[in-house]
């Protein structure tokens, strides 16, 4: 959310571009991004799955176009990634130059997985937005997307998807320009939540939300009281 005095910005003909838009949670995004309006690319490597991921979703009427991520980063105003953890510093290196001077949306949790169930890892920045921001300076790095179910963002029979998007980062218009993108999916709204060194505790909440989500057979989001 913004305050009041101060409008949210207008976001409607901005390109989001969407790295890993070939996988659940980027593919998931793309769509309920492409139904709310903005035009979305999605790149995951090899191209042709990326390409042949966007025709598939192209092909029910949505705005979405494929490329491989150096293509989608270049195109693209403003770029979610939401890629693996493993191999996700190499590859924002790798798009260093593309990236530069836009809003990057890093949804990424480094989480692991044992007989216990989902646990957060380790991440020598401090999180995954962290090590984003540090890899790409010339870049401004929002944390957001966190705790949105990929089933409910693929399902196109899902109206509306009841959660609050946690929006972390240190540049006020960066945070309000995610804001209004989240706002524009029927029935999420984005809150400010504090500046990026706080990306970690949200990305690690990732792990008791899949353990809700296991226990109660649901697919568990948050909402924000008293905002």
């Amino acid at each position: 959310m913004s305050s009041a005095s101060t409008p949210l910005p207008d976001v409607s003909s901005l390109v989001i571009g969407i790295l890993g838009g070939s996988g659940p949670q980027g593919g998931g995004l793309a769509g309920g991004g492409a139904r709310a309006g903005p035009a979305g690319r999605g790149g995951a490597p090899p191209p042709p799955r990326g390409g042949a991921a966007a025709a598939k979703r192209a092909a029910s009427g949505r705005n979405i176009s494929g490329g491989d991520n150096a293509d989608v980063a270049e195109r693209a105003d403003v770029v979610i990634v939401a890629v693996p953890w493993e191999g996700h510093g190499e590859l924002l290196a790798d798009l260093r130059k593309q990236l530069a001077g836009k809003i990057v949306i890093d949804c990424v949790n480094p989480m692991g997985f044992d007989k216990g169930g989902a646990f957060a890892l380790p991440v020598a920045e401090g999180s995954a937005a962290q090590q984003a921001a540090a890899v790409l300076a010339d870049s401004t790095v929002v944390g957001a997307f966190h705790h949105v179910s990929a089933v409910l963002l693929m399902d196109e029979s899902v109206e509306s998807i009841d959660t609050d998007i946690l929006v972390i980062g240190d540049d006020r218009s960066a945070t309000d320009t995610v804001i209004a993108l989240a706002n524009r999916i029927t029935g999420m709204r984005g809150i400010y939540a504090g500046k990026l060194r706080n990306a970690g505790q949200v990305e690690a909440l990732t792990a008791n939300l899949i353990s809700v989500n296991r226990r109660y057979k649901a697919h568990a989001g948050l909402r924000v009281t008293d905002v």
